[in-house]
C-alpha cells in the first residue's frame, strides 16, 4: 500500500501530475467502458422487445428506455453505445501504458487529442438532445458524458504539457500556463457542476419522485 502511495506522491512535480492524469484517464475510461457494455446490453434487450423493462429506467425522468428507443440513439445506424465499447479499450491502453513511464509519440497523441474531442463533443450533443429534446435522461448515459469530460480534461492537460498539440508559439506557452496554474481543473469541475445544476433546476422534481 505504501508503495501504491509512494508512486502517486512522487517528489518531481511533474511526474506525479502525469501519473495523476493517467489514472484519471484510466478509471475514467474504465467506468465509461462499464456504461458503455450496459447501454450495448439494453440496446440489444430493447431491439427484441421495445417494451423490455430495463433496471435504469427508474421513474419518467431517469429512463434509459425512453433515451433508447428515442431515433438519436442510434444515430450511426447502431446504438452509440458501441462507440463507447470501440473507443474505450484505446484511452484504457493509452492510459496503463502512461503509468508504466512510456512516451507515445506526438502524433499519435495529437490523433487522439482530435479523436476524443470529437467525441466529448458527441457525448455533449447527445446529453443536449436528452435534456431539451427528449426530456428524460439516461443514468448511464449520465455518466459517459461526466467520464468523457473528466477523460477529455485529463487528456487535453497532459498534451498541453508536453506539447503535443502543434500549437502557435505564443498560444502554447499560454495555455502551458494555464495548466501550470490549474485554471484547467477549476474549468472542468465549473462545466461538471453547471451540467449538474441544469438537471436539478429543470428536473428536480421529477427525479425524486
Amino acid at each position: 500500500m505504501k508503495r501504491f502511495i509512494d508512486f502517486f506522491r512522487h517528489e518531481d512535480k511533474k511526474l506525479r501530475d502525469n501519473r495523476w492524469i493517467f489514472a484519471s484517464m484510466l478509471v475514467g475510461s474504465i467506468l465509461s467502458l462499464i456504461a458503455s457494455f450496459v447501454l450495448s446490453q439494453e440496446a440489444i434487450q430493447l431491439a427484441k422487445n421495445p417494451d423490455a423493462p430495463l433496471s435504469c429506467s427508474v421513474n419518467i425522468v431517469l429512463n434509459c428506455a425512453t433515451v433508447a428507443n428515442h431515433p438519436t440513439a442510434s444515430m450511426f445506424g447502431f446504438p452509440n453505445s458501441f462507440l463507447g465499447m470501440m473507443a474505450e479499450p484505446v484511452v484504457i491502453t493509452v492510459a496503463i501504458a502512461g503509468l508504466a513511464g512510456i512516451r507515445f509519440p506526438r502524433k499519435f497523441l495529437y490523433a487522439a487529442e482530435i479523436g476524443y474531442t470529437i467525441g466529448l463533443l458527441y457525448a455533449l450533443l447527445l446529453f443536449g438532445i436528452s435534456f431539451f429534446v427528449i426530456q428524460a435522461l439516461c443514468p448511464w448515459c449520465l455518466l459517459v458524458t461526466l467520464t468523457t469530460i473528466l477523460v477529455w480534461f485529463a487528456m487535453t492537460r497532459y498534451n498541453i504539457r508536453e506539447n503535443n498539440l502543434y500549437l502557435p508559439k505564443k498560444l502554447q506557452a499560454k495555455l502551458h500556463a494555464y495548466v501550470e496554474k490549474d485554471y484547467d481543473k477549476l474549468v472542468m469541475f465549473g462545466l461538471i457542476v453547471a451540467l449538474i445544476v441544469a438537471i436539478l433546476v429543470k428536473y428536480g422534481d421529477g427525479i425524486f419522485v
